[in-house]
């Protein structure tokens, strides 16, 4: 009986819902994958023994690795999503429909540049150019970020003055109010992320100089986020 209550539970379909999806794999090998980095980071600092900080370098390669596999193709869902999002009709904002095809776009050649150096660091194939195409899709995925957060940033103003002009004394105004409040806090979370995915171009560009621990820190935040947004839209 507690095996098929165990078996049956919701959460269970839930996870097997989550794990069915890509971006729900490819969230928790991310989350691994940055975390380990800080861990190695750590234990590197911390003057541990070189056997021990070799199992945490090999899973951030090698997950990198995989998470790059899991990554061919998808330049065009990026694509079409910022196609749909420039022919979109109101009510979409206009400035913050050139937000979401500028993020679009970023993404899109982030994807496809990064695409361009898989058989090279899958060993495939050697390309004497693969480390240059993978600084441009650094600077690919800077680009889209910084256009996320500016359309996150100017999507809280528009939500502030929306609120400005409620009337929370009736039904309906009470209804909206609690509606941008759930907006506003997603639009807060999704900016929280783009700033800690901002800083791991950043660092590899050498935009800014961030240790390895920071990063690896920035980037478990920010897979956890991601990992908390698909198993909500997976629920």
């Amino acid at each position: 009986m507690t095996a098929n209550a165990l078996i049956y539970h919701p959460t269970v379909s839930h996870y097997l819902r989550f794990v069915a999806t890509t971006a729900g794999r490819d969230k928790l090998l991310r989350t691994i994958q940055y975390f380990s980095r800080f861990c190695a980071w750590y234990l590197y600092r911390t003057n541990t023994p070189t056997r021990l900080v070799a199992p945490f370098q090999t899973i951030v390669r090698q997950f990198a690795l995989c998470r790059k596999t899991l990554r061919v193709g998808k330049n065009i869902e990026h694509f079409k999503a910022a196609a749909l999002a420039y022919d979109s009709k109101p009510p979409l904002d206009e400035f913050q429909r050139y937000c979401t095809v500028g993020r679009q776009l970023g993404y899109a050649m982030y994807l496809s540049l990064d695409m361009m150096t898989f058989l090279d660091s899958a060993g495939i194939r050697k390309w004497e150019g693969a480390k240059r195409v993978q600084r441009e899709a650094m600077r690919a995925w800077a680009v889209g970020l910084v256009f996320s957060m500016v359309g996150g940033g100017y999507g809280l103003l528009q939500l502030r003055r929306r609120e400005k002009g409620l009337d929370r004394k009736e039904g309906e105004g009470v209804v909206e109010g609690k509606k941008i409040a759930r907006e506003r806090d997603a639009t807060r979370i999704q900016l929280l992320s783009d700033g800690c995915d901002l800083m791991i171009p950043g660092s590899a560009l050498g935009w800014a100089e961030l240790d390895d621990g920071l990063v690896g820190l920035a980037g478990t935040v920010s897979s956890l986020i991601g990992v908390m947004t698909t198993w909500n839209k997976t629920a």
